[in-house]
């Protein structure tokens, strides 16, 4: 018998089923506030939150969603509070900024936030990029246009005339101009006030400054103090008035140094970090993001023949290696340490690489998942909202197969990834 056709059309076209609620049979979990991992755990999610965390594999009603996680190890979405979502290094990069429009990068930039997400990292700070396609790029995916991570921008960084975020570096004379504290070059307090406010206007979430040289910037040194301590202090201050807090780029020791004393949440790279500096960032409670990852990805690079331009290829070559020393250094003295890669100089997914690294550079690796989770929600002063998996929080969660306390380059085999209640990445099976 055939059905009447508007029978088959309601058959076939029905929308897909809404659950109730979504739960989670986690094999193992991290419970990344004590320190430890907990068996066989039910975490069940309704709507963007997080219900209840239950022991055992608690079952579902017939409309809620079940996710078998048995076999893999659950944590809170995790966080990279240093990446660059608009660009990603290659050996043309040097050539592109003279032919590329911010809408090239705008384009780009979708992709690498994708990756980014699926890759588990479902909170990001984006510290720096062309024009104000960062910022664009945090409401877009806010408005559910494109997938991404939840972004957290400081759009421009702000630099001092040829320092590192100086973007007529390394221009001849007839197509360089003076860039304005709008653009991002300041000299002078009250030039960076102007910088602050505006960045204010452009709608950031933070502000970052590059108070020393920089590795992959057409300038000579790579380390040397760029701003004065009056300087930093003015950016803190007016800042402060905003509510935004300022990351700070830095490699050299007394450029760290006297972005501390002046107040800033973080120091970014910190290559070549000293004991005073250190014991600083202790004392004032600064946050080290270490960027392991580009230091390794410099280092490599730089020994590719005209991959780099020789001003950046000698700073690549003697930074880079120091990342991990400086890593250790904070450690032991017990600088407070947030998670983040520089992704964007290195290739965008791979950010899961850093916790290797941490890991070998004599950090337990439930302290390494505590950097990319909670002590980065502390930076980011959303701890109320993520960084553990507890009811009442964002249902941000992502899970790898086996055990990362046991091996931490599972951390680069995310499986499983869901950011505030939405699903983007499961595993495809047993």
């Amino acid at each position: 018998m055939r059905l009447p056709i508007v029978i088959l059309w309601a058959v076939c076209c029905l929308p897909a089923p809404s659950f109730a609620a979504t739960f989670l049979h986690c094999g193992k979990l991290v419970d990344v506030r004590a320190g430890k991992i907990l068996t066989e755990m039910t975490v069940v999610v309704e709507g963007e939150a997080i219900q209840k965390v239950e022991r055992g594999f608690t079952p579902g009603a017939a409309m809620d969603r079940t996710v078998d996680l048995r076999t893999h190890t659950c944590m809170p979405g995790l966080m990279d509070m240093h990446v660059h979502l608009t660009t990603e290094y290659h050996a043309g990069s040097y050539l592109e900024r003279f032919q590329l429009n911010p809408v090239d990068y705008a384009y780009r930039s979708v992709g690498f936030a994708e990756k980014t997400l699926q890759a588990g990292f479902t909170t990001v700070r984006d510290v720096g990029g062309p024009g104000n396609v960062n910022v664009a790029l945090r409401n877009a995916i806010n408005q559910g246009l494109i997938k991404g991570p939840r972004i957290f921008t400081s759009g421009r960084t702000i630099s001092t005339t040829g320092g590192h975020a100086d973007p007529t570096n390394g221009m001849r004379a007839d197509l360089a101009w003076h860039p304005t504290p709008e653009e991002g070059v300041v000299n002078g307090p009250q030039e960076a006030l102007r910088a602050v406010r505006q960045r204010y206007q452009d709608g950031v979430d933070l502000i970052k400054i590059a108070a020393t040289g920089g590795v992959l910037s057409m300038a000579a040194s790579g380390s040397n103090p760029q701003f004065t301590e009056e300087e930093i202090r003015a950016v803190v201050k007016i800042a402060g008035d905003y509510n935004l807090r300022v990351a700070v780029h830095a490699h050299g020791a007394e450029g760290m140094k006297r972005a501390i004393r002046a107040g800033v949440a973080s120091i970014e790279h910190g290559t070549l970090m000293d004991d005073e500096a250190a014991e600083l960032m202790k004392q004032h409670g600064t946050y080290y993001v270490p960027t392991i990852t580009a230091g390794e990805w410099v280092t490599e690079k730089a020994g590719i023949e005209g991959f780099f331009p020789e001003v950046v290829r000698h700073k690549a070559a003697a930074i880079g290696l120091r990342a991990r020393d400086a890593f250790r250094k904070a450690y032991l003295a017990g600088v407070r340490i947030a998670f983040g890669t520089d992704t964007g100089v290195s290739g965008h997914g791979g950010n899961g690489r850093e916790f290797g690294y941490m890991v070998e550079a004599g950090m337990e690796p439930l302290e390494a998942i505590r950097a990319a989770t909670l002590e980065a929600a502390m930076l980011l002063d959303i701890q109320d909202k993520l960084g553990t998996i507890e009811a009442g929080k964002l249902a941000d969660i992502v899970a790898v197969p086996g055990d990362p306390a046991l091996d931490i380059t599972l951390m680069e085999q995310v499986g499983f990834v869901m950011k505030e209640g939405v699903i983007y990445r499961e595993p495809s099976g047993p």
